[in-house]
C-alpha cells in the first residue's frame, strides 16, 4: 500500500532521493532549501541504504564532489539556493561537458545577490540558457506540487543518465516551504558496482579492466578540431531531447480565446484567475511548462493560431516570456506581467494584467 505523508516540498526532496536509490548527497545549507539536507541528517540513510550525506565547506566543494562520484557512475544530487548556484555554474559545466550525469535543486529566492529569502523565479535564464560558459543544456522540470518535487527526483536521474547530462529541478520557495499530502514512491535498492558497469557501459570509472582502455572523466579537448565534433554531438543530444523529452500541461485551453503561460507555483495562483475571469466571462487557459528546457516550443506555437493573446506569469522581471514569444514567432501579441523580490502575484492582480496588457492593449 502505498505511503502518504503530509510534507515540506524541500523534505519530500530528501525523502524521495533515499527511495530512489541515490548514493550520496553534497550539499551547503541557503535558505529557502536548507531543509533538503536538514532532512537527510534526521533520517540517517546511511544506516539505512548506504547513502553518502556531506555537508562540504563551500558550493564550489559540493558541485565538484558530485563531479566526483558522478564520474564513478553513481546516483548523485545537490540541492542549493539561487546565490549557491551561482557559485556551482563552473561545475556544472564541468560535468556537462564531461558528460556525466547528476541531480541539481535549486529553491528559487528573490535577488539579485544576496538578494532575500523569499520565493521568485528568477533563475529562469541561469537554469535553462546555461548560467556556466560554453553552449551547453541542463535538463530543467519545474515542479508545481510537493507531489511533483517527488517524482522529479525519480525522473531527474532517469533523464540524466539516458542523456548523461545535469537534471536541474528548478523549484521556487513556495514550493519548497509549502506542505501538502504526497504519496511517497517505493523503495528502489541502490545499483551494485555490477549494475553501474552494466548501465554506464564504459564511461564510469569502475576501475581499468585488462580487456579495457584506459578512460579519463574529462571536458578538456586542447585539439580544436575535435572539440568542434565533441560540440556537435552534444548539439545533436539536445536536438534529441527537444524532440523526445518535452512535457507540459494544458488546462482549460479546448476553448479558450485568451493563454496564460506559467511554471511552478505562479501556474497555480493562474489557476484561481482563471477562474476570475471566466466568471466576468473571459475564455482563459493556461500552459504550463513541465520541462523549462526542452521548451513546450512547437505546443505554445499551436496553442498561439487558436488564441488572441498571451500573458506569461512570471515572479521576475520577465525570463521565460522570451522562449514564449520565440515560439509565438510575432504571431499574436505576447505580455508579461511578474513581481520579484520575493512578492507573490495575486490572481485579482493577474486578471487585471490580462484586460489591461492584452485585452485591452
Amino acid at each position: 500500500m502505498a505511503e502518504v505523508k503530509l510534507m515540506k516540498g524541500n523534505e519530500v526532496i530528501a525523502e524521495a532521493a533515499i527511495r530512489c536509490g541515490c548514493d550520496g548527497y553534497f550539499g551547503y545549507p541557503i535558505t529557502p532549501q536548507s531543509e533538503v539536507m536538514e532532512t537527510l541528517m534526521l533520517r540517517k540513510p546511511w544506516e539505512e541504504t548506504g547513502m553518502v550525506v556531506l555537508q562540504a565547506e563551500s558550493e564550489l566543494a559540493s558541485i565538484n564532489m558530485v563531479y566526483g562520484a558522478a564520474a564513478t557512475g553513481k546516483k548523485v544530487m545537490t540541492s542549493s539556493s539561487s546565490p549557491g548556484i551561482s557559485l556551482m555554474q563552473e561545475g556544472l559545466t564541468y560535468l556537462a561537458g564531461a558528460e556525466l550525469p547528476c541531480l541539481v535543486v535549486d529553491v528559487v529566492r528573490g535577488g539579485p545577490g544576496l538578494g532575500t529569502i523569499q520565493p521568485a523565479q528568477s533563475d529562469y535564464f541561469q537554469a535553462v540558457k546555461g548560467g556556466g560558459h560554453g553552449d551547453y543544456h541542463l535538463i530543467v522540470l519545474a515542479p508545481a506540487s510537493v507531489q511533483e518535487m517527488n517524482d522529479f527526483v525519480d525522473l531527474g536521474f532517469e533523464l540524466a543518465f539516458k542523456y548523461r547530462n545535469p537534471a536541474m529541478i528548478l523549484a521556487d520557495g513556495v514550493i519548497g516551504q509549502m506542505m501538502e499530502k504526497v504519496q511517497l514512491s517505493d523503495y528502489k535498492p541502490r545499483w551494485t558496482d555490477e549494475e553501474i558497469e552494466k548501465i554506464s557501459g564504459d564511461w564510469a570509472l569502475t576501475g581499468k579492466k585488462a580487456n579495457r582502455q584506459r578512460h579519463i572523466a574529462t571536458s578538456l579537448e586542447l585539439d580544436s578540431y575535435k572539440q568542434e565534433v565533441f560540440n556537435q554531438k552534444l548539439q545533436a543530444k539536445y536536438r534529441e531531447m527537444e524532440e523526445k523529452e518535452v512535457r507540459c500541461e494544458e488546462i482549460a485551453c479546448e476553448d479558450a480565446d485568451y493563454l496564460f503561460v506559467a511554471y511552478g507555483s505562479c501556474s497555480r495562483i493562474c489557476q484561481k484567475a482563471v477562474q476570475l475571469a471566466r466568471e466576468k466571462g473571459i475564455k482563459v487557459g493556461i500552459l504550463r511548462p513541465i520541462t523549462l528546457y526542452p521548451f513546450p516550443t512547437k505546443e505554445i506555437a499551436n496553442l498561439a493560431k487558436k488564441v488572441k493573446g498571451i500573458l506569461t506569469v512570471e515572479m521576475s522581471a520577465g525570463q521565460m516570456v522570451e522562449d514564449v514569444r520565440l515560439a509565438v514567432n510575432g504571431l499574436i501579441p505576447v505580455e508579461h506581467y511578474g513581481r520579484f523580490g520575493g512578492v507573490i502575484p495575486t490572481p485579482d492582480e493577474i486578471v487585471e494584467a490580462l484586460e489591461k496588457q492584452i485585452i485591452g492593449a
